[in-house]
């Protein structure tokens, strides 16, 4: 049986609610120092970037002690550094705490803010936020909602305990319930509610997830709640309630495009928009995570957790539209 590897504990505290990074050397290589493989490695940064942090003694071992560039390549080294932080606009909508107890904090996660750091997102993230502002650097992720996606996110406070509730969600033990404005249309094919199944597929490095035949792997139930006329248009709009069964990549957004009910404000579905600048908070994705339900598989308690924010597009079209919307609770 293999022993699994034990990985010390970082030497560097968190910044701004953010890792440092972790580097495990491999256990093959070719090269002869650190820095050689730290250059390869790193490359996109570049090799000037690299050799400056060794340097300011930026990159450090488990003992907390900088490690020099010329130190001797070995297999399984475990090293530490920083990363220089993106500039990044802040987004100027507040991040409400719905829950917190000992084990879970659930928060209502506004448009346009990251759930954790990732690429160009890092401190500008939900979970760097309620790190800081709760004053709890070991608070943890249990998934993931899209950036342009408002709403309800579960992080877990121990880490030992993230795994099990990290399980709720791969095992579907989880009811969640979104919301979206979308376009009204009386002539659907097939009417609402109805259950959308499909095969869909995101390719890494592609910004759209896509359709394709095979096997459904995407289930979502697509209810009515009510509509309205919009003034001017054909149709009108309408609030859809959504319940998907699975998680795939930008699940909900694809089937609503699919049944020819594309979310509002959606950049990506039907069509791909041109990007707008960093720092445009108009217009925000008109899709919310309203709810979630579950048993709490540390504590045996009920969960049901709700949102509190109104979608603009449906609390005042013309004022979304414009980008003009300012509700106190809209969630741009």
């Amino acid at each position: 049986m293999r022993r699994k590897s034990h990985t010390p504990p970082s030497p560097l505290p968190q910044r701004h609610g953010v890792d440092p990074v972790r580097v495990r050397l491999p256990a093959a290589g070719a090269w002869e120092t650190v820095r050689e493989h730290l250059v390869e490695r790193l490359s996109g940064a570049g090799a000037g970037v690299v050799d400056g942090m060794f340097d300011a003694g930026r990159i450090v071992g488990a003992d907390g002690r900088p490690v020099a560039a010329d130190a001797p390549y070995v297999p399984g080294l475990f090293v530490w550094f920083h990363r220089d932080l993106p500039d990044e606009v802040p987004v100027p909508f507040p991040l409400a705490v719905v829950h917190r107890d000992e084990h879970i904090v659930v928060a209502d996660k506004p448009h346009f803010l990251a759930t954790t750091p990732r690429g160009s997102h890092v401190a500008e993230t939900a979970l760097a936020r309620l790190r800081r502002e709760l004053d709890l650097p070991a608070l943890t992720a249990a998934h993931r909602l899209d950036r342009l996606t408002a709403g309800l996110v579960l992080f877990t406070v121990r880490p030992e305990e993230r795994g099990a509730y990290q399980t709720l969600f791969r095992d579907r033990r989880v009811r969640k319930e979104y919301e979206a404005v979308a376009p009204y249309d009386p002539a659907l094919p097939l009417p609402l509610p109805r259950t959308v199944r499909s095969r869909i597929v995101k390719e890494r490095g592609v910004l759209t997830a896509r359709e394709v035949p095979g096997e459904p792997n995407a289930v979502s139930r697509v209810e009515l709640v009510e509509h309205r006329d919009r003034p001017g248009e054909p149709g009108g709009l309408a609030r859809y309630r959504l319940t998907p069964a699975t998680g795939q990549t930008h699940q909900l957004r694809v089937h609503m495009a699919a049944l020819g009910l594309p979310i509002l404000g959606d950049p990506l579905y039907p069509e791909v928009a041109a990007p707008v600048p960093a720092g445009d908070f108009r217009r925000p994705l008109q899709l919310l995570a309203r709810s979630l339900e579950f048993t709490d598989p540390v504590t045996g308690g009920e969960h049901r957790f709700r949102s509190g924010r109104t979608l603009a597009a449906w609390a005042s079209y013309e004022r979304w539209a414009a980008g003009t919307y300012d509700g106190p609770s809209d969630g741009q």
